[in-house]
């Protein structure tokens, strides 16, 4: 499974903070510390908090210490370095219950598993990536692919792809060419026009087939799940093994039954 892709840390320059007068640096350099802990393989000592948040060390100690006792961030077992705190579970809980496409794909993808007994998820559309929401497994998967909030790439996935094929084409491009293009496997296309090519077939067939460009030996179809404006809110995955499967029969199985959940749950937002 390729690495984990997450989000940038959030800077406040990002947001022009010195002319919105309603904006508060405090809580964003707070969500800066946060999001130090996006790319990290393990516990942070605070001068690595600082240097990956963009602040100083004496900030980051302030807001670390202030973190800790609110158990947003914990100290690691052997006390050499910090982690992110529990009580961060208790908002992600909130951001799935309160999701509307969430609250009614989840019996929709629990039905759909139980038609195509391979790994069924569900993803939020972000731009230049998806972010898990739902992961159903099957029986062939690694630590991160079962966790909720990982992130893929839309530009060589089955789903993202899938919901690209949902926007116009300028819309599409622009986001491909904010991409970084970088090759997952040796299959993985990294030209904007083939992207686009694959996107427009995706746009025809109502789904969208990935095989092998972000995993080796997987075959995946995406269709996206749109709002009542049409715009893309995220996709259905359906993923399965070429060991098991070639991949004319695997869209033959899955990519009506797919479409057809994905029907369900836009029909009922």
């Amino acid at each position: 499974m390729p690495g984990i892709l997450r989000s940038d840390s959030p800077k406040a320059t990002n947001f022009h903070a010195d002319e919105d007068r309603l904006f508060v640096r405090s809580a964003a350099r707070a969500m800066q510390v946060l999001g130090a802990f996006h790319r990290a393989d393990g516990p942070l000592s605070l001068s690595h908090i600082a240097q990956r948040a963009g602040i100083d060390r004496s900030a980051a100690q302030r807001l670390v210490h202030t973190l800790v006792k609110l158990g947003y961030i914990r100290r690691s077992a052997d006390d050499r370095g910090y982690l992110p705190g529990l009580r961060l579970l208790d908002h992600t809980l909130d951001v799935l219950r309160m999701d509307p496409v969430v609250q009614k794909a989840t019996p929709v993808l629990l039905e759909l598993r139980k038609t195509i007994p391979e790994r069924v998820d569900l993803s939020l559309f972000d731009e230049t990536r998806l972010i898990y929401a739902l992961r159903i497994q099957s029986k062939r998967e690694t630590f991160f692919a079962t966790l909720v909030g990982h992130s893929i790439p839309t530009f060589c996935t089955a789903g993202g792809r899938a919901v690209l094929s949902a926007l116009p084409d300028d819309a599409a491009r622009d986001i491909i060419l904010r991409t970084p293009l970088q090759p997952y496997t040796s299959k993985t296309r990294t030209e904007p026009d083939e992207i686009i090519d694959s996107i427009s077939t995706a746009r025809r067939n109502g789904y969208a087939m990935v095989t092998e460009e972000y995993v080796l030996g997987e075959v995946a179809i995406g269709v996206a799940i749109t709002g009542r404006d049409g715009r893309p809110l995220g996709a259905i995955h359906v993923a399965a093994s070429l060991a098991e499967w070639t991949p004319e029969e695997f869209v033959r199985q899955s990519a009506p039954v797919a479409i057809e959940a994905a029907r369900a749950i836009v029909g009922s937002l």
